[in-house]
């Protein structure tokens, strides 16, 4: 008998925790939020990086552009600009006017502009936070925290315009006591882009140093 309301009580315990890494409206908000973004065929958004080191409060801000198309983008911050066909990437530096040529090799694990609107698909526990409205937008929180524990981040607070079904912001929170806050400015589905714009073409840039990598 005591054997059989331990394993009850076991087995209750473990269901609770397997409910509470997978919180049903979470889970539905960004099912909801991932089938929006697979709907189109590219994203062109602006965005704003923020930087806040805990320890020295000191805040860093940088601005930025992302482009998206299947598995192509272009992403362009801080004089820098990433291009990407989905088989090859050039990295050019514009203030040394040199652009670095290697494959493609994305990182599962990476968390930027590039990755936001999709990073929450696997590898996360996910956590319904709240609903409300900000300057007139509804807007849903839902808070992640990685599956393994060895990253070198403690959660993640996605903002989801509700409306829209799009992650509006990413606040990163790492182990070192930094909060990166990637909020989305401009988002813009379904854009123009030419394939132009996921390719390097050196007649553009006299002069240019080139380092193949590959």
């Amino acid at each position: 008998m005591k054997k059989c309301l331990l394993t009850i009580v076991t087995l209750g315990l473990i269901a609770s925790q397997l409910m509470a890494q997978t919180d049903p409206k979470a889970q539905e908000i960004l099912k909801g939020v991932s089938a929006k973004y697979k709907s189109y065929k590219s994203v062109s958004t602006s965005f704003k990086l923020n930087l806040l080191d805990q320890k020295s409060k000191k805040t860093t801000v940088q601005s930025g552009t992302v482009s998206l198309k299947g598995a192509a983008y272009n992403f362009a911050m801080s004089g820098q600009t990433v291009m990407c066909d989905g088989k090859t990437t050039w990295t050019y530096m514009k203030e040394s006017n040199e652009v670095q040529i290697s494959d493609n090799k994305p990182m599962v694990d990476a968390i930027s502009p590039t990755t936001i609107f999709t990073m929450y698909e696997k590898g996360f526990k996910s956590k319904f936070l709240a609903e409300k409205k900000v300057a007139g937008k509804a807007i849903q929180l839902i808070e992640l925290t990685p599956d393994d524990n060895k990253k070198n981040y403690i959660k993640i607070q996605l903002t989801i315009d509700k409306v829209g079904k799009y992650v509006s912001e990413a606040k990163v929170f790492d182990k070192n006591g930094n909060i990166y806050t990637y909020s989305i400015v401009k988002f813009t589905p379904n854009a123009t882009l030419t394939d132009d714009l996921f390719s390097f073409n050196k007649a553009k840039y006299p002069g240019v140093e080139i380092v193949d990598l590959r």
